[in-house]
Parts: C-alpha cells; structure tokens; sequence
C-alpha cells in the first residue's frame, strides 16, 4: 500500500514535464535553471534516456496519487555524475538522479547525497544490491538492477558448464577453436574482468567488513596477489590469455564460433543473435571461487533537496514497484534488485544466469580511494602477462605505488 502526503500534496498542482537535454557543455546550464524552476513544485529528476520511460511512468503514477507535479530531465548518462557533483553545492540540480552505486564514495565525500529510508522494504531487494548502497550504516541509494559478468557457453562446442579454469581449458582445446577462453585485455589490461580470477587466488581488492561495506585497506598484496601475478604470465607464456585480445576482437571471435567461452557481461548479448548460450559462475584458477565485481544501478536522493520526503516516497513506493522495476529491467537486460521482479525476469535463462552469478559477486567498491586503483592495476597485470615484467616484482610495486597513491 502507497503512502500519500496530503498535507504537502494539498499545496502542489498536477503537472509532468519531460524536458529533453543534450550530453555537450550547455547541457548542465540548462538543467540547472529548470531544476531551480521546478523546486517549489514538486520533485525533479534527471534520469538517462533508456530509462526515461520507466520512471515517465512511475512518475505519472506518483503525480496522479499524490497531486504532486514531478519533471524529467532527460540527460546523457555520462554527464551525470559531474553535473551533479557540481550543482548540488550551488543549490541547483535535481531532487533525485539516476546513479550507479560505486559514486558513492565520491558523493558522500562531497556531501551531496542524503540517505533514504528503506525501512522494512530492505528485505525485499536483494542483499547485494543494498549492500552496494550502503555507508557507516546507511542506505544512500535505490537500488533498481544489477550486472555483473559471468561465463557466457556457446552450447554447441561445450555440453557442460567447466569446475575450474582447467576444465575450460580442456573442454576448449577439445572443442577445436582457435582460442580455448576468451578475455577482453588489451595492451592496458582489464581488472575489471580479470577480478574474478585474481579473487580466486583469496586477493581481493580492498578488506571487506562484516557488513559488506569496504575499508581503504589494500587486500591483494602478500603471497595471495603474487600467486595470481605467476598464474597470470604462465597463462601469458601458454598463449591462452593475450594482450592483443580487445572486447571488439573477443566479441568477434566468439559471435563467429572461435571459442566455446567468453567472459563478460549481458552488453555482449546483443552481438551473440543465433547462438545456443547458456551463462555459468566463472570458473576459478585458484583456490577459491571466482567472485566478480558486481555493479548495482539505482537513484540517489540530493542532500540539497527541498522535498527530500517527497523524494525518499517517490522511490521507496513507486520505483521499488515490481512494475517499475520490471520496466527498468526490459529497457536495460539487468536483472532486477527487487526479488520479486527478478522472479519473473529470472524465467530467462540468460538473466537467471547472470542473477546467480551477480548474487555471489562483491560490490565495486564505492569507497574514494577505488579511483587509485585503476591507473596501477590494469597496466601491471598487462606487463606481467605480456611477459615484459617479473611477475611478483611488478605486483609488489603495485601494491607500493597504489598505497602511496592512497596515503598521498
């Protein structure tokens, strides 16, 4: 059952306004002023354009319920994040914006976010999904889907899902293809997609607490992160991974039946028309299981927001409907965070596939200090697999280099 604010709703008229914007440099000016014109009226909400008709129809819902007037601010996804970083301090931007759950570090640093209230509703995401929202015990976001990557099986050359990375190498040389398993890498590498493997040698990023939020302490140093470092240039040496293997080289060759696996996620799909697929937990190389990062998509409330309960009801009762979350799901192929909505999405096997995957998987961490990472980690991984570093060395320097980025 919906709540309803009539006191406030008595005061606003009915109204919804889609406002289309452009991505350039003129698009946040425009934003601003009509964020600035719409905040006595109701609530403002600069979504993405393959969202645009999901929350247009939440949105018209709350409107009708409530007499509460809401206007969409149609914006290119990549220029949300610093849109908003910048307006939010100035008192303009939206009440609400659309988000992924790893800026949220960078928006509680920059204090422009304000927690919602999930109460008991909590439970009826998923846990991961939450779990990625979440700081110093609480909930910054809401959450509405979530990817990840898997082990994406061309059926015709693998009958069965592989245990371990062994096992895909054997099914793949059996199967006669030219590559046995395919990673996306490229000359600067790609940890995002490699993390799985690195995990299941116990390295994982940063520490993880109990509650699942992380802390700025570095975990994939010591003997665990140089077993990977050796694993990964004997896979080099063996010719099974490379660094000449892009996602455009990596989708080609398996869209054209060159290998029985790919790692990746449902981005891919689209290019994989025709093929028999069936998607499987990533096999581990180490010791342990393979756990990728898993990414959560949801909306975050302005910690600048004259209608912050407006907004926190707007979310909580509207876009947490199975509807809507169904809706998101269709425009975008994620699996739903709303375990009622991923029941039903979950009737297809390539979603089931990646929602099993992704609800095992860790959260991208969402802490600050993640944007120290990247400029050390993809670099070294390609150098050790291309055979140009030593591997523990080089992984150590990382660990250093990383941690003085950090603490500096």
């Amino acid at each position: 059952m919906r709540r309803s604010i009539p006191a406030v709703a008595a005061t606003l008229g009915l109204a919804l306004t889609l406002t289309a914007c452009g991505g350039g440099d003129g698009d946040s000016g425009g934003a601003a002023e009509s964020s600035a014109a719409a905040a006595d009226d109701g609530l403002v909400i600069w979504v993405d354009e393959t969202r645009q008709a999901a929350v247009e129809d939440a949105a018209e819902l709350f409107t009708d319920e409530n007499e509460v007037a809401v206007e969409l601010v149609v914006k290119n996804f990549d220029d949300i994040r610093a849109d908003f970083l910048a307006q939010v301090p100035t008192g303009e931007g939206p009440d609400i914006t659309v988000g992924a759950h790893d800026w949220l570090g960078e928006m509680t640093q920059n204090g422009v976010v304000a927690p919602i209230e999930l109460g008991e509703k909590s439970a009826e995401f998923e846990e991961v999904a939450v779990e990625a929202f979440t700081q110093d015990g609480q909930v910054y976001g809401l959450p509405y889907a979530i990817e990840n990557i898997a082990l994406i099986r061309n059926t015709a050359l693998a009958s069965s899902a592989p245990a371990t990375w062994d096992d895909a190498l054997a099914a793949g040389q059996a199967a006669g293809t030219t590559y046995p398993i395919l990673i996306q890498t490229g000359e600067e590498g790609d940890p995002y997609t490699y993390y799985p493997l690195q995990t299941s040698f116990g390295a994982p990023v940063f520490v993880q607490n109990e509650d699942g939020t992380y802390s700025p302490e570095l975990a994939m140093g010591g003997a665990p992160g140089q077993a990977f470092a050796q694993w990964l240039q004997a896979q080099g040496q063996a010719g099974v991974l490379q660094t000449d293997i892009t996602y455009d080289i990596a989708v080609e060759a398996f869209k054209n039946g060159e290998s029985p696996f790919i790692i990746g996620g449902p981005w891919m799909l689209e290019q994989f028309e025709g093929l028999e697929l069936s998607v499987d937990p990533i096999p581990a190389a180490g010791p342990e299981a393979a756990q990728p990062f898993v990414g959560v998509q949801g909306f975050y409330v302005s910690a600048q927001s004259d209608n912050a309960l407006l907004a926190n009801d707007f979310l909580v009762n509207y876009m947490a409907s199975e509807d809507a979350q169904l809706a998101l799901y269709e425009a975008g192929d994620r699996p739903p965070a709303l375990k009622a909505a991923a029941e039903i999405a979950n009737e297809d096997p390539i979603t089931a596939g990646f929602a099993a995957v992704g609800a095992e998987a860790a959260p991208m961490p969402s802490i600050p200090q993640m944007g120290s990472v990247w400029q050390f980690w993809g670099v070294t991984e390609a150098q050790i697999l291309s055979g140009t570093a030593d591997p523990v060395a080089a992984w150590d320097k990382m660990i250093a280099d990383i941690e003085g980025a950090i603490g500096s």
